[in-house]
């Protein structure tokens, strides 16, 4: 890599370094697929229709996009198991027009069924699985973050077209995580399915990697960003949450000093009935600081959810992004010299071997091997060109979610704007209420002083 620009690779050391890596680390979910030299399966025709013009470029806005499907991921009550209580999700499809329930586990598969058909697409990442020990706040967090999960995947092009899909969200048989192994098992990954993947090259712009490098470096600064911004957003929220707590407290402590029931000696009071008429207005007054919490608790509420959620997802979009920039580097540039190194060191003695012993056998099968790693080698190029290709792809569709930060705003400014104008509303009911508490001598009521009067000094 030059100036943070990828440079294209020898299209033996890619293949080599395919080879390498499987052999040291065995197939991983999370990497790019080896190239295969078995025949090409039959795709499925409803997948291969070709787009009109050129089909690197996505013709999708937002608005298609999140009008795709809507997917609710609810808890359904815990069941004892013999050992563990295990949870379930209720997880329904406004699409499908399904509700099915689902354990944590199935959505293992579901993930490592989309990453192994879909190596080169955003494929976003799954909440950790539960600890010992979780808490209710742990298993919510979770919750939510299944449910953006799953609606990612239902608006994504190519995912939400898959059979693997459709089954996740609307097969309510038995063994769900065996149907899904099957249905990935009868085709190959994207590329196999593909009738552009072996001319991904010819759309490609010829300064792909330079793109490449610009829109990496562009969308990480956005997510460190709106990392920020996430943070700041879930602490302006919980202290409304924090909020609505004190106000409900201060007015159950107004509630309890006017409902104080210790006599009060007449020495003290000298017949005056002050200390009584202000504890009932006291006591009064908790109604109003009990709708004031409410407010504030339904402000912080709405802000956790038309908020902190919209840029949690926004956020996990752009780290599966960062994943595939990742698993696309680990796939083609990880160790390729020392492979292609290793490689040279085995041919140089099976040649010379060959060319001694001039055996037609021997050197039949040295030919077999050759042709074979050529057709390797040259599979793996063009894995190579789809994997940009699809790069490509993925950069324009996090490009469509962008607009989604003014959904973000506007939300949290319509928040503000409603939070404080209905507690504003209520201060104001409450102020009236407060004028028994301000008596003056002679019974006379004096009206609280506002901040800016000041007391002269002379």
């Amino acid at each position: 890599m030059t100036g943070g620009v990828m440079d294209p690779l020898p299209a033996a050391a890619v293949a080599a370094a395919a080879e390498a890596e499987t052999e040291e680390a065995g197939p991983a979910a999370t990497d790019l697929p080896t190239p295969q030299v078995s025949e090409r399966r039959d795709p499925d025709p409803s997948r291969m229709q070709m787009p009109q013009g050129n089909p690197l470029l996505l013709s999708h806005t937002l608005q298609e996009l999140l009008a795709r499907d809507t997917v609710q991921v609810e808890l359904i009550p815990e069941k004892k198991g013999l050992f563990l209580k295990h949870v379930e999700y209720e997880v329904s499809s406004q699409r499908f027009q399904s509700s099915v329930y689902r354990r944590y586990n199935d959505f293992v598969v579901f993930h490592e069924m989309l990453l192994q058909k879909f190596p080169y697409r955003m494929v976003p990442a799954l909440p950790p699985k539960r600890m010992l020990g979780a808490d209710r706040e742990f298993i919510e967090a979770r919750r939510r973050a299944l449910k953006r999960f799953i609606n990612l995947v239902a608006r994504h092009p190519p995912f939400s077209e898959d059979v693997v899909l459709k089954l996740f969200l609307s097969f309510s048989g038995p063994d769900v995580q065996n149907k899904l192994k099957e249905s990935a098992q009868l085709v190959g990954d994207e590329f196999m399915n593909c009738k552009l993947a072996t001319r991904a090259k010819d759309f490609l712009p010829a300064d792909i990697q330079t793109q490449f490098a610009i829109s990496r470096e562009l969308i990480r600064n956005i997510y460190n960003s709106f990392y920020k911004l996430r943070d700041r957003a879930e602490r302006i929220a919980s202290r409304a949450i924090d909020n609505a707590a004190d106000l409900l407290i201060f007015g159950k402590e107004l509630s309890a000093l006017g409902s104080d029931t210790t006599p009060l000696p007449s020495w003290a009071t000298l017949n005056s009935s002050t200390w009584g008429f202000l504890k009932q207005a006291l006591k009064g007054l908790s109604v109003e600081f009990a709708l004031l919490a409410d407010k504030a608790a339904q402000q912080g509420k709405q802000e956790e959810n038309d908020v902190v959620e919209k840029l949690n997802l926004f956020l996990d979009l752009l780290q599966s992004y960062k994943d595939l920039c990742a698993r696309h580097e680990k796939g083609l540039l990880h160790k390729p010299q020392r492979a292609l190194h290793t490689y040279s060191l085995m041919k140089r003695p099976a040649t010379s071997a060959a060319v001694q012993s001039r055996e037609p056998e021997s050197v039949e099968q040295l030919e077999s091997r050759i042709m074979e790693q050529e057709n390797a080698i040259q599979t793996m190029e063009l894995r190579n060109y789809f994997s940009l290709y699809c790069l490509h792809q993925e950069t324009q569709l996090v490009h469509v979610y962008l607009p989604l930060t003014s959904h973000i705003l506007g939300a949290f400014v319509n928040s503000q704007i409603q939070g404080h104008k209905e507690m504003s509303k209520v201060w104001n009911d409450l102020k009236p209420k407060l004028s028994c508490l301000f008596a003056g001598p002679n019974s006379t009521l004096t009206p609280p002083r506002s901040p800016q009067d000041g007391v002269s000094p002379h």
